[in-house]
């Protein structure tokens, strides 16, 4: 049955959006109809409804005709309801009593057909009338924000972010997971297109990160938990033993030095294996903090208890090393928090036909980088696994990216960085270097220069896909010489074999190990790549749909330093913005529970995203802190007795919006 309820003065708006609607729907024919409907005072159609003019048109009726209620039939609300609602808010009206109707993406976008699509938006229109009846006039309340800021990740996104957060008198919270800040910029020699020393540019962030005053610097240290929401997250740190105190050590490293093990013995990971390192070592010489770590899994004394413990002799009266420190919990209230975990290097082991793995010649790109380094495994020196120094080197483009076997995506930065190895290594080696690629994309500042510069220098080019790698004919001794490359020379139309001693491969960026743990744990979304998404893609780049969590960097998508350092200050500068207003407006469209039909079930309580729901041990019924409650329904549509409801989504409302559909469809 169709409820009754009291005459309102309802205002419509149709927008045109230039011929995003109009194109699909008569506007003119939709407007004439809304002002058909029961309660609907004043229908308008305006070509944009969200510039200037049209909010002001809408302020204007709702004090020359007495509105008491709006409709804007436009885009979705995601997108402008705000604008809507500060625009009858300015003219005197609460702004919960506007409701929009998305007839863009609803209906224009998907409708072909423009009968169709009219039918469509005026079932919309209708619903959207009938639902705005029963809204009520809601008020929002305001909570306190914590002037603190997380910033999860200590790349350079992290570094920037917590830099700019800090030179702003904000009080920073950085958390890095590896023993040392600084991420993968930290391992490379060079950075493109200027070739500035990676070290000189990030070296003295870092130190500036570890001796500023507003900056606290968690390293080996990662988030537990998460609760709470815009404004006051409370975020459970897990600290993880380093076994050397990092109050106490000078740095001097001794201990490492009169280790039991003489010599290095263990793949080094920052040096992505090619390297060797003892059990108590540093990253790499520049790792802030500067303290060394003890490695549990190949330390003598921490597996079996028998070593004659050289480093704690070593150490001395400074006492810094603990072998009894274990893993530890620190707890913390921030008011935002940015998300910079980066992003990982594609493995490109399952992909057979390049060799990886197979071949000593074959090496990642970031391999490269480390062997490139002047403080990497060989100083600098381009050699191959045997020490002998390469004469003909291959680079192979787009290993993991712009594959539908493996990531469809384009990972931005590889034809660049392929052109700065190329570059490198024939300044080092003075190789015959050879680029295999499928499109060179050099969209960037001084990006196409730099491309001129390197075919300039004598670094030849075939586009094509590499389809092939095998040993090389054998030399006097029996012994493969090298590897053949065979591509698919797509400008000379044949196949192409071409000898080389050593093969580089451009693999592609994918979001970092456990990012689909971070996700749910900051209550993100993630796009298909698997990639943290954004609120907006133009509108709100570093917001998230968890108020108060922002991004920065590569966990975003693939991109180069120069566009993750501007993503790190907005980030920074979102979260500045946001707690800087000391309060925050909590939108009222929460979720309450009516008492008396409550049967304490508790099937709300573990379903609820926010930690909002708890029960009442006194009356055995559920509560809502209203303070955490989102408004995202979850409890509501779980509810078994209909004791959970919300504010303008309530069952009336809901059935009313239903029944305006089914009048006029």
């Amino acid at each position: 049955m169709i409820r009754q309820h009291p005459q309102v003065r309802i205002g419509v708006y149709v927008c045109h959006c230039g011929t995003n609607i109009a194109g699909t729907v008569d506007v003119m024919e939709l407007t004439a109809f809304a002002a058909t409907l029961p309660n609907v005072a004043l229908a308008r159609e305006y070509r944009y409804m969200c510039s200037d003019p049209g909010q002001e048109l809408l302020k204007r009726d709702i004090r020359e005709h007495h509105l008491e209620r709006i409709v804007v039939a436009a885009c979705s609300p995601n997108l402008h309801e705000k604008t809507f609602r500060k625009a009858a808010e300015d003219a005197g009206l609460n702004p919960f009593l506007v409701q929009m109707a998305n007839i863009r993406e609803h209906v224009a976008w998907v409708t072909a057909d423009r009968e169709l699509a009219l039918a469509k938006a005026k079932a919309q229109v209708a619903a959207a009338v009938r639902r705005v009846v029963g809204h009520e006039p809601l008020e929002r309340k305001f909570v306190s924000i914590t002037p603190r800021v997380m910033v999860v990740g200590g790349g350079i996104a992290g570094i920037q972010a917590a830099l700019t957060l800090g030179d702003s008198g904000k009080e920073v919270i950085l958390v890095e997971r590896e023993p040392t800040i600084g991420g993968h910029m930290a391992m490379f020699d060079k950075t493109f297109p200027t070739l500035d020393c990676a070290a000189c540019i990030l070296t003295p962030k870092m130190t500036a990160v570890k001796d500023h005053p507003k900056i606290r610097l968690l390293s080996l240290s990662e988030v537990a938990e998460v609760s709470g929401s815009v404004g006051n997250y409370h975020v459970k740190v897990r600290r993880k033993a380093r076994y050397i105190s990092e109050e106490r050590c000078v740095g001097c490293m001794k201990c490492i030095e009169e280790c039991v093990f003489r010599s290095p013995k263990f793949p080094n990971a920052f040096d992505q294996g090619l390297g060797l390192r003892k059990p108590v070592y540093m990253p790499f010489p520049q790792a802030v903090p500067p303290v060394p770590v003890i490695d549990a899994e190949t330390c003598l004394w921490l597996k079996s208890g028998k070593c004659k413990q050289t480093c704690v002799t070593a150490c001395g009266e400074r006492n810094a090393i603990d072998f009894q420190q274990q893993d530890w919990y620190e707890e913390f209230d921030v008011g935002a928090i940015i998300v910079a975990t980066g992003f990982r290097a594609f493995d490109p082991t399952p992909m057979r036909f390049y060799g990886y793995g197979q071949f000593p010649q074959v090496y990642s790109a970031l391999e490269v980088e480390r062997l490139l380094n002047a403080a990497g495994p060989t100083q600098g020196k381009v050699v191959l696994r045997d020490g002998s120094v390469p004469k003909r080197v291959g680079i192979v483009h787009c290993i993991g990216s712009r594959d539908h076997n493996y990531h469809p995506y384009c990972s931005r930065v590889c034809c660049m960085y392929s052109l700065k190895l190329a570059h490198l290594i024939k300044e080092k080696t003075g190789a015959e270097v050879t680029n295999f690629y499928i499109d060179i994309r050099a969209p960037g500042k001084a990006f196409e220069e730099f491309f001129e510069r390197v075919q300039q220098e004598g670094v030849r080019f075939i586009r094509g896909k590499v389809g092939d790698v095998r040993p090389g004919p054998p030399d006097e001794n029996g012994q493969p010489q090298g590897l053949v490359v065979q591509v698919d020379d797509t400008l000379r139309g044949r196949v192409t074999k071409v000898p080389v001693d050593m093969l580089v491969l451009a693999v592609a960026l994918e979001p970092a190990e456990g990012a689909d743990a971070v996700r749910r744990m900051f209550n993100m979304s993630c796009s298909t790549e698997g990639f943290f998404l954004e609120k907006h893609p133009k509108l709100a780049p570093v917001n998230t749909v968890n108020d108060g969590v922002f991004l920065a960097g590569a966990c975003q998508g693939p991109k180069d330093i120069p566009d993750t350092v501007a993503q790190a200050d907005a980030a920074a500068a979102q979260a500045l913005a946001l707690i800087d207003c000391a309060r925050i407006p909590l939108e009222p469209n929460t979720a309450w529970v009516e008492a008396e039909l409550c049967s304490g079930c508790k099937t709300c309580i573990p379903l609820c995203p926010y930690s909002a729901i708890s029960r009442d041990p006194e009356k055995g019924v559920a509560v809502i802190d209203e303070s955490l409650c989102k408004g995202c329904g979850t409890c509501v549509a779980a509810c078994p007795s209909g004791a959970a409801q919300q504010h303008l989504f309530t069952d009336a409302q809901i059935y009313d919006e239903i029944e305006g559909i089914l009048s006029y469809v």
